[in-house]
């Protein structure tokens, strides 16, 4: 059951990521971009990562969505601003499939035959107080500096934002 749930979530964000390059319409791009998100974080979810799940849904499926969706309409992007495409952007764009698809088969040329290999998983994956216990132990300084990094990004956005300091 779970191997079916697993084939239909993973389907559903091929298919929406497809779709997301695909699309004549930016604003159905991003819808179909949400729908890959949550798709992967059902996945992850499948995986016994609850967490990281969760914050998948809120930090991309939630925030950065509402600020692909507002840049949008910022932006008014029409159809017929975007103009042309010529021949060698085609090509570019069959020759970049070609080689994604050359990697892939070369990836899983060793496993035709094989079975996959599978990782047993111990007690306590997936659970918040180990990554906690890990981000506060073993990666605090690049917790940190990860902190720094996002403070000074919204000090920068509010000094641009304000024009009268």
């Amino acid at each position: 059951m779970e191997q079916i749930v697993f084939y239909i979530i993973s389907g559903l964000a091929v298919i929406s990521a497809i779709y997301f390059v695909a699309a004549k319409n930016p604003l159905y791009s991003i819808l179909s971009l949400v729908i890959t998100f949550f798709s992967i974080a059902g996945l992850y979810i499948l995986l016994n990562a609850q967490f990281l799940g969760i914050v998948q849904i809120i930090v991309y499926a939630g925030a950065i969505m509402v600020l692909f969706l507002y840049v949008l309409m910022m932006l008014n992007l029409k159809e017929k601003d975007e103009g042309k495409k010529d021949n060698l952007m085609k090509f570019a764009g069959i020759f970049s499939a070609g080689l994604l698809l050359v990697g892939f088969v070369g990836a899983l040329r060793g496993y035709v035959g094989n079975e996959l290999p599978v990782t047993e998983i111990t007690e306590g994956v997936g659970l918040t107080k180990n990554l906690g216990r890990l981000l506060f132990n073993e990666y605090v300084l690049p917790f940190e500096l990860a902190s720094i990094l996002i403070l000074s990004g919204i000090v920068g956005a509010v000094l641009i934002g304000k024009k009268d300091l």
